[in-house]
């Protein structure tokens, strides 16, 4: 047997890019066969998703918009689970770091504009990256499971914020929620704004794609980036290697809540521009499956994130032009994480194939590999 046809085997493996493709079209069969069930054009509806995120400039920068926040989250879950964690704590974050980029809004509008965005989006990290720091200190000291302690600070934030909005950034006609940040003071921009007329897109994307670069470089050329890695490959072995396994445990959740914390300020100061003081941003928990459909990779979940915005942005388009409840698009999602979740399935089918397929290149070879001819 020839050297080269090991390599030649090796090569004919089924990488994530596959996989996740494979789990996309899988839940969007899925959904298409829920809309034949319930008596819909599933073409027609798939017609009216694309028309809602595409059809004009403004709703292009619409679905632009709602990526940013799920791409930042994104990177926060995908940076965490690097280490061995997962960070399901993304929308206290948010609350968190949308909350302090209020604050300045509210009591800062006299700042001069370059001096204030920089403030709003330092401020949030650091909120951000408190409020995840606290889950990975409670996981290196106590062995607190970041799940349970995520979860539970989210509430945290949900009723801390309840009581703190009405008293520092209160909406004088409703007691429901904040108030609300003028255009002038978000992160929305004129340039963007004329390219993209009357949509919610901000430097929130800008923002984003860069912190896609710089996580992409940690991960890929840095000692800490090597360090969390095996540290979330083993903790063990990382340790008996002389790695720090607590603080880099620490360390991940800090960068983590940071990306989320940017997040909240893209959301709550960029395309909502209010908080409600008894509502959880779904980005937190969306951006989950973005990190997962992405593989954890900043690359991937930058597609991901666009992927996830068409449908979320398209979904109102259903309803409008097909009559079909929006929700069938969460459904479809739904479908899709589940499908990726066993993505082990799809990996296992694709390379039986693909052995299958090497195998009889070898028989047609006349070469022999493990008994087959």
């Amino acid at each position: 047997m020839k050297a080269s046809e090991p390599k030649l085997l090796k090569e004919h493996k089924a990488g994530n890019l596959l996989v996740s493709i494979s789990a996309v079209i899988a839940g969007i069969l899925a959904g298409c066969i829920l809309l034949l069930i319930i008596g819909h054009n599933p073409v027609q509806a798939m017609s009216d998703i694309l028309h809602g995120a595409f059809d004009g400039r403004r709703r292009i920068g619409q679905t632009i918009a709602v990526a940013a926040p799920l791409m930042f989250v994104g990177l926060s879950v995908g940076f965490a689970y690097k280490a061995g964690l997962f960070n399901i704590g993304g929308s206290g974050q948010m609350l968190v770091g949308g909350f302090v980029a209020s604050c300045w809004a509210y009591y800062g509008s006299d700042i001069p504009r370059p001096l204030y965005l920089f403030l709003i989006v330092a401020s949030g990290m650091l909120a951000g990256a408190i409020w995840g720091g606290l889950s990975g200190y409670l996981k290196a000291r106590f062995n607190v499971h970041e799940v349970v302690s995520c979860i539970m600070l989210n509430w945290t934030a949900l009723w801390v914020l309840y009581e703190l909005i009405p008293a520092f950034i209160p909406d004088p006609s409703i007691n429901s929620r904040s108030f609300t940040v003028p255009n002038e003071l978000t992160l929305r921009t004129e340039v963007l704004s004329q390219f993209f007329p009357r949509s919610y897109i901000n430097w929130g994307i800008i923002y984003a794609i860069i912190a896609v670069i710089v996580i992409k470089i940690i991960l890929d050329k840095t000692t800490l980036g090597f360090q969390l890695k095996a540290v979330g490959a083993n903790k063990y072995c990382a340790e008996y290697a002389g790695i720090k396994v607590n603080r880099n445990i620490i360390v991940s959740m800090v960068i983590a809540g940071a990306l989320a914390g940017l997040a909240g300020v893209t959301y709550y100061c960029g395309y909502s521009n209010m908080i409600y003081r008894n509502a959880m941003p779904d980005e937190g928990f969306d951006g989950i499956a973005v990190a997962l459909l992405g593989n954890s990779n900043p690359v991937g979940i930058f597609f991901s994130a666009l992927f996830f915005s068409i449908l979320k942005a398209g979904k109102g388009s259903l309803s409008a032009s097909s009559g079909i409840p929006p929700e069938i698009a969460d459904t479809i999602i739904a479908t899709i994480i589940y499908f990726t979740a066993t993505s082990v399935l799809f990996r296992n089918l694709w390379n039986r194939l693909f052995h299958a397929v090497y195998e009889k290149r070898l028989s047609a070879l006349g070469t022999t590999q493990g008994g087959v001819k």
